[in-house]
């Protein structure tokens, strides 16, 4: 089906889908310079040159092909600042565009969608990660041998009417372990209603608990909260979106995080892509998690996700955890300007 003939939202996934490619592209880029730019926002919470670049090439590209479209990104930049033509990106993914469109989301309207954007998910393990030559050498960073490059993701998440709905989950270091000279990257991408694509489904392992959490934003209630859960093996690893991927590939049963420190624009996107093949994510008591216009950035309520058995993992949560965290609900809009 024709762009300009496509339903809305089947546009909007596509021209996600193509800004992740280039958004990846510009992670890579500044990787290979060395030259990160880090600016730390709090305590294990860092913003690089590479954040706030690839949010100027995804939020203006989405802007100008969906200007009627509200965008909420991770990273606070300046917004009279000009955005450069050459970081504009116009394409909109034809392999999202061949899909047909569930009934119910045909007639979507922009006022019933919001677009979450992180960058870098993942931006820790990304500055971890650099490696560069010793002095006297070249000083150009080279791609290092560390399994904490396929932390890194850019998330694109579209909620429809509050709900997350399409997805897009990019790895820029996909395939990194293959050498050098090979292609790096790879974009999966989902709706709900449609599928999810760009990756191949494996289920987790019977008989086993295997739980995947924070590495570096852990505590008390973090580990009592998977302890809770009867574990047979604990994963440790950086980034919402690498996280819900370990789901979806079966390396993992369930995704706790019994904290208040994820974002929706964690969120967004990785609910989209595990609800498209039939997983589940919600806070930790359960509930869904608003995606509206007027809701409140902070996940207030921590995060658990698995692909069966949901309702056991939020069974097993402990009283005094779920003392901590109240069901989140959207915010009334603001009233209207006398």
């Amino acid at each position: 089906m024709a762009a300009s003939t496509s339903p809305l939202l089947m546009r909007i996934l596509a021209a996600s889908v193509s800004v992740s490619n280039r958004a990846a592209t510009i992670i890579r880029d500044i990787m290979k310079k060395g030259e990160l730019g880090i600016v730390e926002k709090g305590k294990n919470d860092f913003q690089t040159e590479a954040d706030r670049e690839a949010q100027r090439c995804i939020v203006a590209s989405l802007h100008r092909q969906f200007p009627k479209v509200l965008i909420q990104g991770e990273e606070s930049l300046d917004p009279a600042e000009s955005i450069a033509d050459d970081l504009i990106e116009t394409e909109q993914s034809p392999e999202v565009l061949k899909q047909t469109c569930p009934p119910n989301l045909l007639n979507v309207k922009d006022e019933d969608i919001v677009i979450w954007v992180d960058p870098v998910d993942g931006t820790a393990e990304y500055t971890q990660a650099l490696a560069t030559n010793k002095p006297g050498n070249t000083g150009v960073a080279v791609y290092p041998p560390t399994s904490l490059l396929d932390h890194v993701t850019v998330l694109i998440g579209v909620s429809v009417n509050g709900i997350a709905t399409g997805g897009v989950i990019h790895q820029p270091y996909y395939n990194y372990k293959a050498g050098p000279d090979a292609k790096l990257g790879r974009c999966i991408w989902g709706m709900v209603g449609l599928g999810a694509f760009g990756f191949e489904r494996q289920t987790p392992p019977e008989g086993l608990n295997i739980i995947t959490t924070t590495r570096s934003h852990s505590n008390r209630a973090v580990t009592e909260a998977v302890e809770s859960c009867q574990p047979t093996e604990v994963v440790r690893v950086g980034g919402a979106g690498h996280k819900v991927l370990l789901l979806i590939e079966g390396k993992a049963h369930a995704y706790v995080f019994a904290s208040k420190g994820c974002k929706k624009w964690d969120t967004c996107a990785p609910e989209a892509v595990l609800h498209a093949v039939g997983g589940r994510l919600t806070d930790l008591l359960g509930k869904p998690i608003p995606y509206g216009a007027n809701v409140k950035f902070p996940n207030a309520s921590g995060v658990l996700a698995t692909v069966a058995n949901h309702d056991w993992y939020v069974s097993q949560i402990p009283d005094d955890i779920r003392e901590m965290f109240v069901p989140e609900r959207e915010q009334a809009p603001p009233p209207p300007a006398l």
